[in-house]
């Protein structure tokens, strides 16, 4: 098949390319969020092309994978065919519910011709999806590797832009646990946060997705702070990097990690007591990271998820 789709998540598309089919991805000359092109920072396959809106306009392709509601108007605007009437389409929905957690209606609940992909039963059972069909694929991540060394007596968390997410992405979370435990804070629109908790200054990093893995594989364990999120491709990364995980109890992050794999807590004292036997336990750490990577490998492979996407895509286009 040859697929339209935007980059937008990419840590996401990073799996999603490395199926067997031809990806067009637009491509403008600023790379904003329209046209982001290909990724800078991720090694895609020479299946995935960069196409200019003037190309894309004579580009024959057989279904369009929308992941923001604009796209709509893009595809019919950039090529003159309607997705769902035109063209087959389905959308991705990345995020959990927004504005509100169970009263958000999605923007295509009144639409049977654009099946809604959901990427977590969470976000499923959250938004009202109405009359669309909806399914869910689950997460799946490219192995970076069991490359956990643990030997840096500091917990890794990645957020990008805290300060902006604030509350929602557990911003105050991190820095609760900064003042009691060593973080290593990685991620986009970071720096800030070194104002608001002095001992972070010198451990804040803004780094490529490869890179990154290599960093946190140091630490000795990984913090997941989110209160709002689908699930963080960056929890699942570091448990197949190797690294025990601390997670705050919310949206599909319960059933995500077994008890093996890390502790799973609504209770910020919880995990800082946890972080803190860790970072003088690196056996413990260790053994507990193996099972996380374990259950992420079996779980979130990408082998499971491309199959899974194959099967909705060839039903789309039939």
């Amino acid at each position: 098949m040859r697929i339209l789709i935007w980059h937008v998540h990419g840590s996401w598309m990073t799996g999603f390319v490395q199926g067997p089919d031809e990806y067009l991805i637009p491509v403008l000359p600023d790379r904003g969020p329209d046209g982001r092109g290909r990724a800078r920072t991720w090694d895609w396959p020479a299946n995935a092309r960069e196409l200019t809106p003037a190309e894309l306009a004579e580009a024959d392709f057989d279904v369009v994978v929308l992941q923001r509601p604009e796209e709509l108007a893009l595809v019919q605007r950039w090529t003159g065919r309607r997705p769902g009437i035109d063209v087959p389409a389905v959308y991705v929905e990345h995020n959990a519910p927004e504005p509100h957690p169970v009263l958000s209606r999605h923007h295509l609940a009144d639409r049977e011709d654009i099946p809604v992909v959901h990427v977590t039963d969470f976000n499923a059972l959250m938004w009202d999806s109405g009359r669309a069909p909806t399914t869910v694929v689950d997460h799946g991540v490219v192995d970076p590797g069991h490359l956990y060394i643990g030997s840096r007596a500091r917990v890794a968390v990645v957020v990008n832009e805290p300060v902006r997410r604030g509350r929602m992405a557990g911003t105050d979370l991190v820095l609760g646990m900064a003042a009691r435990v060593p973080l290593e804070v990685y991620g986009m629109g970071t720096a800030e946060l070194a104002r608001l908790e002095p001992s972070l200054d010198g451990f804040i990093h803004d780094l490529s997705q490869a890179e990154l893995h290599r960093s946190i594989a140091h630490d000795r364990a990984y913090f997941h702070p989110y209160r709002w999120t689908s699930l963080g491709l960056s929890l699942i990364e570091a448990m197949m990097v190797g690294l025990p995980v601390l997670v705050v109890a919310s949206t599909q992050a319960p059933v995500a990690v077994p008890a093996a794999a890390g502790v799973v807590s609504p209770d910020p004292q919880v995990l800082q007591v946890t972080a803190r036997r860790w970072l003088a336990d690196r056996d413990e750490a260790a053994e507990r990271g193996r099972a996380a990577r374990a259950h992420a490998l079996a779980t979130f492979g990408v082998e499971r998820f491309l199959t899974d996407w194959q099967a909705v895509l060839k039903e789309v286009v039939r």
